[in-house]
């Protein structure tokens, strides 16, 4: 497969930049896709994927801050125990 960079951006969440690179890939069939790699910090990361770029970043949109909510009160609740 071979994936290319077609968009680097950064979303904001409560304050915090968060940086998102876009990818397309092309499969050994020759089909088309596209996948999101979220950076929450330098060892934790999530990849979204889509069949087109606008349900993407729609999917992005939606995700990316629920994400990085989760992980907020996953650590609040290991601070507490």
């Amino acid at each position: 497969m071979d994936r290319k960079l077609v968009k680097a951006i950064e979303i904001e969440v409560d304050g915090i930049g968060y940086p998102l690179r876009f990818y397309e890939l092309k499969t050994v069939r020759g089909a088309q896709r596209f996948s999101c790699e979220v950076v929450l910090d330098a060892a934790d990361r999530i990849i979204l994927d889509d069949d087109s770029m606008p349900s993407l970043e729609s999917k992005v949109e939606r995700l990316a801050p629920a994400t990085v909510y989760s992980r907020v009160l996953a650590a609040r609740r290991s601070e507490a125990a």
